[in-house]
């Protein structure tokens, strides 16, 4: 029986996709199902119209939209949608060091809310998409719970291997 598609992943372009890949490997990890697909706000505006508008009607519960850039496509998205959009800004080959992206991404106008992730942080996209979709699944809350758990002992080891 294959899970149902809770999380959208979108990215303006293939180049993304080294990036992106990162948020489908931890919902992978959580149990969490997604889809995955590229959806430029610029050369298939229509595509990011239709998306948006009707991904919480197949049932996506949260999108993480990643770009570079000029990076409109995580706040055209929130504009168009009644779920959490959040934003993965993509260092590309023709950014500003990645400034460019996080701007677009972060400031974003009162009352089109895009929660943002640090640069090519994917994973912690797909870390916080989890957290929202486990406020309201406790299978998906144990999980986190124990990742979280993992990730203490992996410092407290560290912090052995010190001594």
């Amino acid at each position: 029986m294959s899970k149902a598609i809770e999380v959208g992943i979108i990215m303006g372009s293939k180049s993304d996709l080294p990036v992106m890949k990162d948020a489908a490997e931890i919902l992978d990890q959580f149990g969490i199902g997604y889809e995955i697909n590229i959806v430029s706000a610029h050369r298939t505006p229509e595509l990011m119209f239709d998306y948006a508008k009707n991904a919480h009607s197949r049932g996506i519960k949260v999108i993480v939209a990643g770009a570079g850039g000029a990076a409109h496509l995580p706040g055209m998205t929130a504009s168009l949608t009644p779920l959490p959009v959040i934003g993965v800004p993509v260092k590309s080959s023709n950014s500003i060091d990645g400034w460019d992206s996080i701007l677009s991404i972060l400031q974003m106008p009162n009352g089109i809310p895009v929660a943002t992730v640090a640069l090519n942080a994917a994973k912690n996209a797909g870390i916080l998409a989890a957290k929202i979709i486990g406020a309201s699944n406790p299978d998906v809350l144990n999980t986190l719970s124990g990742y979280m758990e993992e990730l203490k002992e992996k410092v407290l080891d560290s912090a052995k291997d010190l001594k």
